[in-house]
């Protein structure tokens, strides 16, 4: 009964304080730009130690070329013998790297699935997806891995950064926007950590420092 009493109070003062806001106290101060703006590089390390963090697993690539090798080497080690991806595009570019693996149009019945991205979001770890990558909307979800392609100039530091990007970048705002933070899980059952249940088990984020020459 006494910490019932104290938590009524509690709301009661929060109730309180909403209806009687207190004046910014210095408002020529405020602003919305960032006060600590990371470089680029400690951009990309703070989002490996994120994403790392929440089971994604992250492969640096200095360029196109070492993306295909580390790509291939990837497919072969996991024996994987049907990817699944609609980014045609990008594929056929990949393919003056050696890199023509195997594709399927069986969504359900892939080993894996590729796809690009728009962000990648430092702060979170958090892949940032939406309906103009052709794979956007299914693959992320439906594929038991989902491999995700982006570089180096993607990498923005928090969301409200990517959400700036939509709106300065595109035409229009894109009809689905998708965030992604590691492989899915819960904890629902007894408080235990399972992965994979209502989506992919594993996540791997492929990170290209630039475009070859």
């Amino acid at each position: 009964m006494e910490s019932q009493g104290a938590r009524n109070k509690i709301l009661k003062k929060i109730k309180q304080a909403l209806k009687s806001p207190v004046a910014v106290p210095f408002p020529d101060q405020v602003s919305d730009t960032p006060i600590f703006i990371p470089t680029e590089h400690e951009l990309t390390i703070d989002f490996a130690q994120k994403f790392t963090e929440l089971l994604g697993k992250f492969i640096y690539c200095a360029d196109e070329g070492e993306l295909a090798q580390q790509l291939s080497a990837l497919i072969k080690s996991k024996k994987w013998e049907k990817i699944y991806s609609q980014e045609s595009g990008w594929l056929d570019d990949m393919s003056e790297y050696q890199f023509d693996p195997v594709t399927t149009d069986d969504l359900a019945g892939c080993d894996a699935a590729i796809t690009l991205c728009e962000h990648l979001v430092a702060r979170t770890g958090t892949i940032v997806l939406s309906s103009q990558q052709l794979s956007g909307r299914t693959s992320s979800v439906y594929a038991p891995v989902h491999i995700c392609i982006a570089y180096t100039h993607q990498l923005v530091f928090d969301i409200s950064d990517s959400l700036q990007q939509f709106k300065k970048e595109a035409d229009h705002i894109p009809s689905m926007i998708s965030f992604a933070t590691g492989p899915s899980r819960t904890a629902d059952i007894e408080k235990t950590l399972v992965v994979g249940v209502h989506g992919p088990k594993e996540v791997y984020c492929f990170l290209v420092d630039k475009l070859t020459d």
